[in-house]
């Protein structure tokens, strides 16, 4: 639908552009309506497909087999790998393809893509193991169903000890200390969230930055600001292989654990990481809005029609926010998906992955949220904005510190509650 949208031609009159003298033709309301459907479609497919997809590619080992359950962590590991592999190489094809063929190919070949996945999904029809009833009040259970279970148990409990018999039957003790394990989730999952506020800089503050550098390479090539994200995809790729073929191993030998550290020891260390990569972020943006300074970069505006003036400095500058990113990435990513998955009942898994997708919603939210707020308050009675057109008169190192604070009561938090929680199974914490 998004390659069809691009296709059609708009049925509108159009304008000659003051710039090249090309015609430029304003969508239709039909377009533009399919256009937006096309969008929501894609994140309604993907709200279905990347819980239950991850869920059922781990549900391939065996967690009752010792060498299949060490691959099952290894699996997120690869999992995460492959995932971030495919959009490095979407990011710097696609982006060019994009800007300098059309968006009809640049959304055409991932269309092909997925036509090719769907159809290699399918061949493994036979292959895939399919699991039963594991047992326990939410075997066979959904969300919905063990939480109004678990309130039938509650009402039941209490009317046996109006009675004066104290003792619940077994199924009911079960459920009872399911709905117990999830809530012991939330505290990790809400001291999660601003790492999902951090992720969430990439795509948008990152990519502002690096449009006012010095992008250029050689003579005539000039990167485009959203490839940088390529260094992310590359750091976490890197970083993916040196965590599972040598720290796993060392700390496997240090601590006896078949992963090496716990599943709340990675996430925390993801999370310290990106904290040092706010810091270093912060130090960045301030030298670059030196470079401003000194080359009076707020008088002038580039070709790009960003409003920003470029600055003599160059893109390499930016570069080690994207590489510690990533590192954090392989720790607090990988760690979340592990541990949501193994920690909620058997029949759950892919609420437990929803979850740690959710970490990156609810993380988008408070971004969006405070740039919100800082940008009403910074404008009041006249004032310039944190978040300016022209970054070279805004204070996004400001915002940067901000969020570093937050990061660093976060961590805090983190560790307050990782400390005193009891992992599930025994399993679990290998």
């Amino acid at each position: 639908m998004l390659t069809l949208s691009s296709v059609f031609s708009s049925p509108q009159q159009c304008r000659d552009s003051a710039d090249d003298g090309e015609g430029i033709c304003p969508p239709s309301s039909l377009q533009t309506a399919f256009f937006y459907a096309s969008l929501y479609l894609v994140a309604i497919a993907q709200s279905g497909h990347k819980p239950c997809v991850q869920a059922f590619g781990a549900d391939q080992f065996d967690a009752t087999d010792p060498d299949e359950s060490v691959s099952r962590a290894s699996f997120f590991n690869w999992w995460y790998m492959g995932l971030c592999t495919s959009a490095t190489v979407t990011i710097a094809l696609m982006s060019y393809v994009q800007d300098n063929v059309g968006w009809a190919l640049g959304f055409g070949v991932p269309s092909m893509a997925m036509l090719l996945a769907l159809a290699i999904f399918l061949l493994g029809t036979r292959t895939y193991r399919f699991y039963g009833s594991r047992g326990g009040a939410g075997a066979s259970a959904s969300a919905s169903s063990l939480f109004r279970n678990a309130f039938v148990a509650w009402r039941k409990r209490s009317r046996e000890v109006e009675l004066g018999h104290g003792e619940l039957a077994q199924d009911d003790a079960v459920l009872a200390e399911e709905v117990k394990g999830l809530a012991r989730l939330f505290p990790i999952w809400a001291t999660c969230l601003l790492y999902g506020a951090v992720f969430a800089q990439p795509p948008t503050l990152f990519t502002k930055q690096a449009a006012t550098l010095d992008r250029r390479i050689g003579r005539s090539f000039q990167v485009p600001p959203a490839a940088l994200q390529c260094f992310l995809g590359a750091s976490i790729v890197t970083c993916i292989v040196l965590y599972d073929r040598v720290l796993v191993p060392v700390t496997r030998r240090v601590s006896g654990a078949a992963s090496g550290i716990t599943m709340l020891q990675r996430i925390g260390t993801g999370i310290a990481l990106s904290l040092v990569t706010l810091v270093v972020a912060v130090l960045v943006e301030m030298k670059r809005l030196r470079a401003a300074r000194d080359a009076g970069g707020g008088g002038l505006v580039d070709g790009s029609g960003t409003g920003t003036a470029a600055v003599p400095m160059s893109l390499w500058w930016i570069v080690p926010q994207y590489v510690l990113l990533g590192a954090a990435d392989v720790f607090t990513m990988v760690g979340m998906q592990e541990f949501f998955y193994d920690q909620v009942p058997g029949a759950l898994k892919s609420l437990g992955l929803a979850l740690y997708l959710s970490v990156l919603g609810v993380g988008s939210f408070i971004s969006s949220f405070l740039i919100t707020v800082i940008d009403a308050v910074t404008t009041r009675n006249g004032g310039t904005s944190w978040f300016a057109d022209d970054l070279n008169r805004g204070h996004l190192d400001y915002f940067y510190l901000l969020l570093a604070a937050l990061a660093a009561l976060e961590l805090l938090a983190f560790a307050y509650f990782s400390t005193s929680y009891v992992y599930k199974t025994k399993a679990g914490n290998l």
